[in-house]
């Protein structure tokens, strides 16, 4: 069987792997095979340690076992997921026991995938290999929208942040009313509603408009944050662009072709020019260059 790699190209930079398990001598086979495939390996020996190897180095996947003394691997997963600048990490379960009761709170603490010990090293490395591209591409895709001043934060139907973009979480940060950690602020509980815009002020005298976008991927709704100008909105603001053209023009904007975008969001090359037809209607635009220059702020 041949591995898979995780490197794209040969000068992509090692993906990181934490390795979490009170007993990590028993997986040095393991540690080598993703050493061997391209990987970085760190190890932490029991859930606290692991959060402190969080707090310097943010890995592309996480091996994580589920019953440890002291902070169980389930505990863990969860304030992982509860820190938006960690919950994108993909955290993998490893355990002995294989009930269902387990492998349901596994998942249910945000876990993504669930393999049982003894540890298989070939079928760990395909599924992390899976889980840790997803991750890359999904965070460089939402990354991607803090373009010409807005800000992007997908809230799950508890009303929990599930992630956010970093200029969504300087606006949020800087919003009158306090707010829980993790919990959409009460201000902008009304732009949960399906089409729903919303205006906000921060503690600074900023004023914020917020625009559901509708739903994104496992039924979390996506909410767009943009700066409010004073006299007409721009063109952007008014655009109504849908989620997948926002992330087509904002790639647009950083010089990608139509293959690039592609790429990025695994998609064809027509398919991006059809968005972009989309885009530039919206727009008003007819050319590459002046929808480019509109989302990077040059143009109002």
């Amino acid at each position: 069987m041949q591995t898979p790699s995780p490197l794209e190209s040969p000068s992509a930079e090692r993906p990181v792997v934490l390795v979490v398990d009170d007993a990590p001598s028993s997986l040095g086979m393991l540690c080598d095979t993703l050493e061997a495939s391209g990987y970085t390996v760190l190890v932490a020996a029991d859930g606290e340690a692991a959060l402190q190897r969080l707090e310097l180095v943010v890995p592309d996947a996480i091996l994580l076992d589920g019953l440890m003394p002291g902070l169980s691997g389930f505990e863990t997963c969860r304030r992982i997921k509860a820190n938006p600048a960690w919950a994108h990490i993909p955290v993998l379960f490893m355990t002995g026991l294989s009930e269902t009761s387990h492998v349901v709170e596994g998942f249910e603490c945000g876990g993504v995938d669930y393999v049982v010990k003894p540890i298989r090293a070939q079928e760990v490395l395909a599924r992390l290999h899976t889980h840790a591209r997803n991750a890359r591409i999904t965070r460089m895709a939402r990354d991607a929208v803090d373009v010409a001043g807005m800000g992007v934060v997908f809230v799950d139907t508890r009303g929990r942040i599930a992630w956010r973009s970093p200029q969504a979480a300087l606006w949020l940060h800087a919003l009158e009313d306090p707010v829980a950690p993790g919990l959409l602020p009460a201000s902008l509980e009304a732009a949960l509603a399906p089409g729903a815009a919303v205006a906000v002020g921060t503690a600074t005298g900023m004023r914020l408009s917020v625009r559901n976008l509708g739903a994104a991927a496992l039924g979390e709704t996506m909410l767009l944050f943009a700066m409010q100008r004073e006299g007409p909105a721009t063109r952007l603001a008014e655009a109504a662009l849908t989620p997948r053209e926002t992330e087509v023009l904002s790639w647009l904007a950083k010089g990608k072709t139509n293959r690039d975008i592609g790429e990025i969001l695994g998609t064809s090359p027509r398919t991006v020019n059809k968005h972009l037809e989309h885009i530039f209607e919206k727009l008003g635009v007819e050319t590459r260059a002046a929808a480019a220059a509109l989302a990077s702020g040059q143009l109002v």
